[in-house]
């Protein structure tokens, strides 16, 4: 995979991720999720409400029975003192007092059955909250796993793809690594050789030559000298002894001059 390729394998990601995001389920059943509870609670307000103002109806209405109650008061009283005018007004009273208790009882009673079909509405609504609640878990966790398995998938099909250049990448170190590992070597090899001193002396291989043919008169002349004071007949060392430090001489003068 190439760089450009790489590049776009990015941004195609980068890209995909938002989308997800923006289009993620999840976000929407939680919202989903939020709004039927505020419903809820409207409605539960709503019957709270409804309620209170049927509380107010049935105040209302006890106040109206006890006014009934204290004009047959007044209308008895009236009557035992021969006051048939206060009596009849008494009595008139107390029939309006009745006549609005009665208005107030049916709307006591509308109240009430429209409060006891928002209870049953709401304990539905709320059943079914519950029930959307659960579901909405179960989803979510269904999709939590689903996009898990998809990001190891994505990631597991990344790396298939990188293998290639990793595999290349491997392959161009290990040649790298046995050049040097080779240059080292030859290295070592031409210093064992002396390669190298030869390289940084000054002398040419004509003056390697000379120096050896000079060194070779000057054992030839302190060989000569050796035998003019030993004498051939005095020596106490045999010819053959001789002859072979004069041939170990020349060997040891044949690897320095190498």
């Amino acid at each position: 995979m190439g760089i450009l390729s790489r590049a776009s394998y990015v941004v195609r990601s980068k890209l995909n991720a938002l989308l997800n995001r923006a289009e993620d389920p999840t976000e929407t059943l939680d919202y989903s999720y939020e709004r039927m509870r505020d419903e809820l609670q409207q409605v539960k307000q709503g019957i709270a409400d409804l309620t209170t103002q049927k509380k107010r109806l049935e105040i209302q209405k006890r106040r109206l029975e006890e006014n009934v109650e204290k004009h047959n008061e007044q209308a008895r009283e009236a009557v035992r003192q021969d006051r048939e005018d206060l009596a009849r007004r008494a009595l008139e009273k107390k029939k309006e007092k009745m006549s609005q208790i009665d208005e107030l009882e049916e709307q006591i009673a509308d109240l009430q059955s429209t409060q006891d079909d928002l209870v049953e509405k709401k304990n539905e609504l709320q059943q079914r909250i519950e029930q959307f609640r659960t579901k909405k878990e179960t989803i979510k966790a269904r999709h939590e796993a689903a996009e898990a398995s998809t990001r190891v998938s994505e990631a597991m099909s990344g790396v298939g793809d990188e293998m290639s250049d990793v595999a290349r990448a491997i392959e161009r170190a290990e040649e790298r690594t046995d050049d040097m590992e080779a240059r080292a070597a030859a290295m070592d090899e031409l210093q064992e050789t002396g390669a190298f001193d030869d390289a940084l002396s000054d002398e040419d291989e004509i003056d390697r030559e000379l120096e050896a043919g000079r060194t070779q008169t000057e054992v030839d002349a302190e060989l000569e000298t050796l035998k003019a004071e030993l004498g051939e007949g005095e020596s106490e060392t045999s010819s053959d002894d001789i002859e072979a430090e004069l041939d170990e001489l020349r060997e040891e003068s044949d690897e320095e001059s190498a």
